[in-house]
């Protein structure tokens, strides 16, 4: 199966121009394509897992990706699927993040010369004066065809600041500097970028001339990528300081039985052959291919030992006992505890299982909070200062586990 055939089958397409083009580009390693992360946070999450994965299965096919950091789009904000302007960070905050994705990335595509590339639109956009950019690239926009946009359409109601209007031609100006300074010819992107992306295509199409347009494609991944980062956005990241080995195992192993078979598809690196036979897998089988998705995808982002670990833990804690040294552990100190104890409440909140006091309680009268493997008999439970000495192993619900421990 040829590599755009495969990237149809394992479900990542969604629309396409040119798909001829984009077919003989992608097929015959001749791609040089960019796919933009916004530095929002200091660490990638599992929304852009998709996309890091198709940058390394093109890679791998010989294409060159370019990973385009929005440092400067990031002062602007994405309007796209927000129903409020975003919070304006500081030049500092958005290099600093910068930095962390590139660490990130590293562990999935290859950088080097001839190999990926990390760029900072930064570099072009700050430096841009703003009558100069109207009057060169405002001008190839309608704002009739802007106001029909989705991303900007769903904004209409509640108020659309002109700083965000700005957003879809700073975005397409990107593709056409990439094209004209990194032979960029091919742009991926989430559903929601769609009005964006045509438009560097029309800004190319516009500035150079129709023949420079038979070679700026765009692409669009399913919007499965964007259901994930909605999901686990500021929950689950690829840092590990943030989200344990242990703890982004068990995420992948508690997917819905519905969407297993989907996500290694479009996860996954293994080959389609193996995962058609999955596919018929049924009732216990299911949980075996939660496994290998966990497993398979903790390898990818932490590495095989880290993975064999978090496998390990998860399945000795899921028959009772076992070792727990990789479970995801919160250290209490002395002047946390009142008369030598803790409330139930407040080490939930503690240990981030819960957000409020309001939820662990719920929680613990829906009968849903184990310490050590017995269940919490009220909300008025307290755990003591010699059992948090020894580690106290928390369990929420069948398969959030959790250890606290007195320092």
């Amino acid at each position: 199966m040829k590599v755009y055939d495969e990237l149809v089958a394992r479900g990542l397409i969604a629309q396409v121009t040119n798909e001829e083009e984009i077919r003989d580009l992608i097929d015959n390693g001749k791609a040089t394509f960019y796919i933009g992360f916004d530095p929002t946070a200091d660490s990638l999450h599992v929304g852009h897992f998709m996309a890091l994965c198709l940058m390394k299965r093109l890679q791998m096919a010989g294409n060159k990706p370019i990973a385009l950091i929005g440092g400067g789009t990031a002062m602007i904000g994405d309007p796209s699927g927000r129903t409020d302007l975003r919070s304006m960070m500081t030049r500092e905050t958005i290099q600093h993040n910068c930095d962390c994705f590139k660490k990130q990335m590293e562990r999935f595509i290859e950088f080097g010369e001839g190999k990926a590339q990390m760029v900072n639109n930064a570099d072009w956009l700050l430096n841009l004066n703003y009558i100069d950019f109207i009057r060169d690239v405002g001008s190839c926009f309608s704002v009739n065809n802007m106001l029909r946009a989705e991303c900007f359409k769903q904004r209409m109601e509640k108020g659309l600041s002109f700083l965000e209007f700005n957003y879809m031609p700073m975005q397409s100006y990107d593709f056409y500097y990439l094209y004209q300074n990194y032979g960029c010819n091919l742009q991926f992107g989430g559903d929601d970028q769609w009005s964006n992306m045509i438009g560097g295509m029309e800004l190319i199409r516009r500035k150079l001339g129709k023949q420079a347009n038979a070679m700026t494609i765009t692409l669009l991944l399913n919007s499965e990528g964007k259901k994930m980062g909605k999901t686990a956005k500021g929950a689950v990241w690829l840092d590990p300081n943030k989200t344990s080995p242990y703890e982004f195992y068990q995420y992948w192993r508690n997917v819905e039985d519905a969407d297993v078979m989907k996500c290694i598809r479009m996860l996954t690196f293994l080959p389609m052959e193996q995962i058609e036979e999955m596919a018929a897998w049924k009732d216990a089988k299911i949980n075996e291919a939660k496994e290998i998705l966990a497993y398979e995808l903790t390898k990818l982002v932490h590495g095989e030992e880290e993975a064999n670990k978090a496998q390990a833990s998860a399945k000795a804690l899921f028959v009772g006992g076992g070792d727990d040294s990789n479970m995801p552990t919160t250290e209490i100190s002395a002047d946390q505890l009142q008369d030598g104890q803790i409330g139930i409440l407040n080490l939930m909140v503690a240990c981030k299982l819960s957000s409020s006091n309001k939820e662990a309680r719920r929680l613990v009268e829906q009968g849903g909070v184990f310490v050590n493997d017995e269940k919490v008999p009220a909300a008025s439970f307290a755990v003591t200062e010699e059992m948090l000495k020894d580690g106290v192993k928390i369990r929420k619900g069948k398969k959030v586990f959790h250890k606290a421990i007195l320092v």
